[in-house]
């Protein structure tokens, strides 16, 4: 890729350009500052370790101006919610110190968990603008532990949070805070979940007010406008230099938690006029089920794709974001309208950000990976613990096989795509919850073969010897392999095994059961498909694979010709 000098014009309004990357550079960093404040004050394994949360600045005009590094998924839902949010309640009822929190999807947001906290940052009496951000808790209620029932309406999926003052002029409204927490499980880590949400937004605001005593605040709009005209202008550029075109595809998620039918998902990308466009026409129509979501979810999958495929210097703010489009009707699963349940829309938009990159391959063989794990593997539990005299709550997404690429194999065992979450560590999760992870592997011969071999899957195995729990997997990826490309081969499917060493019963991938005290129930997420003729690859590669576990001998001499 070029430089950002090569991809955009000279600044339009006649700013010097060291102050404007001086004071880009510092909104950025504000909001990762913000970033590390939530992380480290956060209570849940969730936020502090897995980091599934992102920050973000806005300014008066309610334009995303910058984001912190941290969740694709949360990358066009925090962009919708803030502006909604604030109109809706009024910019002019709020006052300095006051907090606003949210988490309705039908307003813009993207699952009930995905509570965002919103705060106006006023400098001398004057609205700079908001600082937000958005993670994903443990627990907002519900039918089922960590939220992840499999429900038919969106009020069975937990509390449901519409713009909400929780914090005036500095000090938190209590009642509010009670009234949410009430609502939930895992009272004591989303009570430090919120106040760490909060705290960052202190953190931001403090950090625009330092920027504001070296520059005005005329400076600073005439920044912010000058950013999002840069990033439009340098978006334009890049998008202009992908090939025009329309591209359409489509594939299924497995079922709904209902029923056996699976759920059709077309995409057509359009590629015109330095504007990137998705339809989803034809898909599915929005389901009595888990297995739904909002536009914006929907919008996600093609942002993300876009931001792939173009220079990674490209800001992400609204002069990206206004260059992408979801068109198509509503009612879909992926355009989905209330009362729709949506706590799976995650799953639904795991495949459809494959199913973009596949439509693609056509026009951009050199740059489109094979499928991987595409699937969140949302997993949740709860029940009585012993140990602390308390309900514990415990939500985990696993990784998977990444899809193998033109020139690389895939990487094994991580989150993909539009997942950018850790995996939760074994010493941390045993010391706080009253688990076990009695084998947590990369599992062999998950991986698809190929030229390049795709990513291999994760086996992990939840044993409950303290006491019995309610367990929950809202997953995929069971039926529907992941798919190689140019010749190479599907990675593995998902397996979930209530009682692998006794029963060894296989679970549907959406479902809630009881587990006994000294229950174990296997997950098996999806490897990833592979990249190329298997048979042109590198002798010593396989002889490697071979060596680590992640090919068996037989997998050897099948795709390989090895050992014929």
């Amino acid at each position: 890729m070029t430089s950002n000098t090569d991809n955009t014009s000279p600044l339009s309004s006649g700013m010097d350009p060291v102050t404007f990357e001086v004071i880009r550079n510092a909104v950025v960093n504000l909001t990762e500052e913000m970033a590390v404040t939530v992380r480290r004050a956060a209570f849940s394994t969730n936020i502090k370790t897995r980091a599934d949360f992102s920050c973000a600045f806005f300014d008066a005009k309610l334009r995303c101006v910058a984001q912190s590094f941290a969740q694709p998924a949360h990358l066009v839902a925090m962009s919708t919610i803030t502006p909604v949010s604030i109109r809706e309640f009024g910019a002019d009822n709020l006052d300095a110190g006051d907090a606003i929190v949210v988490n309705d999807p039908h307003r813009g947001a993207s699952h009930l968990n995905d509570i965002t906290i919103i705060s106006p940052v006023e400098i001398d009496g004057e609205r700079i603008g908001y600082v937000a951000n958005m993670a994903h808790h443990v627990d907002v209620g519900g039918s089922s532990p960590a939220s992840l029932g499999v429900n038919k309406e969106l009020c069975q999926e937990g509390i449901i949070l519409p713009p909400t003052r929780i914090a005036r002029r500095g000090a938190i409204d209590d009642n509010i805070l009670k009234l949410i927490l009430a609502n939930l499980r895992a009272p004591r880590e989303t009570n430090g979940d919120l106040r760490a949400q909060m705290s960052a937004n202190v953190v931001g605001i403090r950090r625009m007010t330092t920027l504001h005593k070296k520059y005005s605040a005329a400076v600073l709009r005439a920044f912010f406008d000058e950013l999002i005209n840069y990033t439009d202008r340098w978006t334009e550029r890049a998008f202009r230099s992908l090939p025009e075109g329309i591209y359409e595809t489509e594939g299924y998620r497995d079922d709904d938690g209902f029923s056996d039918e699976p759920v059709l998902l077309k995409v057509k990308v359009t590629i015109k006029d330095g504007h990137v466009h998705l339809d989803p026409s034809g898909s599915s129509a929005q389901r009595l089920s888990p297995i739904n979501c909002v536009r914006p979810m929907a919008k996600c999958a093609i942002a993300f794709v876009a931001r792939c495929l173009v220079d990674d210097g490209i800001p992400v703010n609204d002069g990206f974001l206004n260059r992408i489009h979801v068109d198509g009707p509503d009612g879909l699963v992926c355009t989905a309208l209330r009362p729709a349940a949506v706590v799976g829309g995650w799953e639904l938009v795991s495949r459809m950000t494959e199913l973009i990159f596949r439509s693609l391959h056509s026009v951009l063989p050199d740059q489109i990976p094979a499928a991987g794990k595409g699937c969140i593997v949302n997993i949740g539990f709860g029940g009585p613990d012993p140990r602390r005299g308390e309900y514990y709550c415990y939500m985990e997404t696993i990784g998977g096989g990444n899809g193998a690429r033109p020139t690389k194999d895939g990487p094994d065992g991580v989150q993909t795509n539009l997942q950018n979450t850790e995996n939760a560590p074994i010493e941390e999760v045993e010391l706080h919850y009253p688990i076990r992870i009695k084998r947590y592997e990369l599992i062999t011969d998950s991986c698809g073969a190929g030229r390049y071999r795709g990513g291999m899957a994760i086996r992990r195995d939840f044993e409950f010897p303290y006491a019995e729990c309610s367990w929950t997997v809202l997953s995929d990826g069971r039926k529907f392999a992941p798919w190689g490309l140019m010749g190479g081969a599907e990675g593995s499917c998902a397996r979930f095994i209530f009682d692998p060493e006794g029963e060894h019963r296989d679970l549907p991938s959406k479902c809630t059961i009881e587990v006994p005290k000294g229950g174990c129930v296997r997950v098996e997420t999806p490897g990833a498909g592979g990249f190329g003729d298997p048979r042109e690859r590198d002798k010593s590669a396989v002889h490697r694979d071979l060596r680590d576990g992640k090919i068996s001998i037989e997998s050897a001499k099948t795709f390989y010709a090895i050992g014929e």
